[in-house]
């Protein structure tokens, strides 16, 4: 199953930022060429001030350009609203995917950007796409500073890549001096790719320091027929975990509120 939905949550200060996650089944030249679709997703990302798109698998890369040119454009007042930063394509072989992040210019920026090598000694390519972290400045909110590690796992090795996840944490917080940090994307961390016996051997979940703001039966599917909370959103930073109101997670059902828009994204 592919997530297609939000994950929203919020911290305060001298103003709240609403941070999402999204992942956008197989975004390319197709989804960006149909208005209806396009209007959705320019509509979902223009919820959030900083969102996560995964699944970007436009081999041209042309679609995401085109992307952010619908995005800025949709108000004549507000030219240029967001940024963005996006990975190389990632992959093993033939298949590749991109991570994006698209962001209010107003509220944030970026202040470095890592490709994780994914090159660890015996446990070389854990990830079937390893993460493209991003440390943002954040100078309107109370956390000044925060590092996001995304990552979308591959379903049948989630377990590994979840676990692996502690390891890219350690990684990045030996390299730039950050305490605040949010992992998330869609883990794939539930139902059958991660069964309840197998918590016990991702150190994420096990290390009390990280703090799991989505529940286990959270739904973050779109499918009626199935109930998984594949999407996650993980804290590490004791300013970090203070700051964030747990109940302002969400997960954004666009299917329900944008229902005259969305059959021919997900019929």
């Amino acid at each position: 199953m592919l997530s297609a939905l939000i994950l929203l949550l919020n911290f305060g200060g001298a103003a709240a930022l609403k941070i999402c996650s999204f992942n956008i089944k197989s975004f390319g030249g197709s989804k960006i060429s149909k208005p209806d679709v396009r209007d959705i997703i320019v509509e979902s990302i223009s919820r959030c001030d900083l969102m996560l798109i995964m699944k970007i698998k436009d081999a041209k890369g042309k679609a995401f350009d085109q992307l952010m040119t619908h995005l800025n454009n949709r108000s004549r007042t507000r030219a240029n609203e967001f940024s963005s930063v996006i990975s190389e394509r990632l992959g093993r072989k033939s298949y590749k995917e991109q991570y994006a992040f698209i962001f209010r210019q107003k509220m944030l920026s970026v202040k470095s950007v890592y490709q994780y090598p994914d090159t660890q000694t015996e446990d070389e390519d854990a990830f079937a796409r390893e993460p493209f972290v991003v440390w943002f400045s954040s100078p309107k909110t109370e956390i000044k500073d925060f590092v996001i590690i995304p990552i979308h796992t591959a379903p049948e090795a989630a377990v590994k890549e979840i676990d692996e996840l502690y390891d890219v944490y350690q990684n990045v917080s030996q390299l730039w001096q950050s305490d605040n940090f949010v992992i998330m994307g869609d883990f794939n961390a539930a139902c059958g790719y991660v069964p309840k016996r197998q918590w016990v051997n991702i150190r994420l979940r096990s290390e009390t320091e990280f703090v799991w703001l989505t529940g286990d039966k959270l739904d973050t599917t779109v499918k009626t027929s199935t109930k998984c909370a594949y999407d996650r959103v993980v804290l590490r930073g004791e300013k970090m975990i203070e700051a964030v109101n747990p109940e302002s997670v969400e997960v954004f059902k666009f299917k329900d509120n944008l229902a005259s828009l969305s059959r021919r994204l997900w019929p």
